[in-house]
């Protein structure tokens, strides 16, 4: 909309905030901001379909909205080349469906009720439909990507097969591996990947340098696999509900995130890391006695600042993967996030 992109400050401009981007130069933000409304129409238009129902349940994510981190890194590693170039839209386009394909898949592997505040997809039409409504999505990325040339299909498959071993192995759990790592190379598979993938396209359909593109591709890996972990320390850290979630909701679904798999390794004799692995050992954690109390132990252990110096750890690696680039708004952009990431956790 116009109003939004001549009014850096607008309302729409917010979800910058969100993420911890600060686009300091009106000039880029209003250019991030009308690829932004383009792919919101484009994602509308993409998912349409011949039968009203599939129609219907494919714009029920579209339309529940999200922050489009995605299509936002599109947009952003467009500018190291040119930001209005034809394809730099659909690219983006590609990456969003196929991040909501997943969200369709993790609802029903999750059996979730609900997803960005409104009823799942599972839960209101059903475990097959929401699969297949997935695959369908999934369907419609690849037929864009093929306007887009052979080289982005692949890049397209690949990073679905990515995804696909990502979610294999958090469902399998850790073999011989050291659950840690185990942890790590499923974030990286399951979010790294498509947010890699991400600022590749940006960076290609822009027409930036190889140099630059392979640059953006591995600044992407990092900040996704970041804001992940991010995510995890926040669920235990926060006294409100900033990561989207109540806080403790891992713990009390067993879910073994990062300062939990810290604290489960750690060797520390003290009565506090004794007591806390003995409770998290008993998995999920439905009494509200116990969850209080791992909460607790949790908030004030070795395994939490161990978690936060790795997150850190992540973050500045993303920042040192941006050198190649040019100095300049896109990039402070981009070193922004770094320091968002690391702030939102200490």
């Amino acid at each position: 909309m116009v109003e939004d992109v001549a009014n850096p400050a607008g309302e729409r401009s917010g979800q910058f905030g969100a993420l911890g981007l600060h686009l300091a130069d009106p000039r880029v933000e209003a250019s991030v901001l009308g690829v932004l409304d383009r792919v919101e129409a484009e994602l509308r238009a993409g998912v349409a379909s011949a039968d009203p129902l599939v129609t219907e349940a494919s714009r029920h994510l579209v339309e529940a909205g999200g922050k489009r981190f995605r299509p936002l890194l599109v947009a952003l590693s467009a500018q190291f080349g040119d930001p209005e170039a034809a394809q730099v839209v659909p690219a983006a386009v590609v990456m969003e469906l196929t991040h909501l394909a997943t969200l369709y898949h993790d609802d029903v592997m999750d059996e979730a009720a609900v997803r960005r505040g409104a009823p799942s997809a599972n839960s209101r039409w059903t475990n097959s439909v929401a699969i297949l409504v997935g695959d369908y999505l999934f369907a419609r990325a690849a037929d864009i990507a093929a306007d887009l040339g052979t080289e982005a299909v692949r890049l397209q498959a690949r990073t679905f097969a990515r995804l696909v071993h990502g979610q294999i192995a958090e469902t399998v759990g850790p073999r011989d591996d050291d659950p840690v790592a185990h942890y790590l190379h499923v974030i990286a598979e399951k979010t790294g990947s498509l947010i890699a993938t991400s600022a590749r396209f940006g960076g290609m359909f822009g027409g930036a340098s190889p140099e630059h593109i392979e640059a953006l591709a591995g600044y992407g890996e990092i900040i996704g696999v970041a804001f992940q972990l991010s995510d995890d320390l926040l669920d235990i850290s926060s006294e409100s509900i900033q990561s989207g979630k109540t806080p403790g909701t891992d713990l009390r679904e067993g879910v073994p995130t990062l300062p939990v798999l810290y604290a489960l390794a750690s060797d520390d004799a003290d009565a506090a890391s004794v007591r806390l692995r003995e409770i998290l050992a008993t998995g999920p954690l439905v009494d509200d006695a116990l969850h209080a109390e791992a909460l607790g132990l949790l908030r004030e252990s070795p395994a939490l600042k161990r978690a936060r110096e790795t997150v850190r750890s992540y973050a500045e690696d993303a920042r040192a993967r941006l050198a190649p680039l040019p100095e300049g708004p896109a990039r402070r952009a981009l070193e922004s996030l770094c320091d968002y990431i690391a702030d939102r956790t200490s």
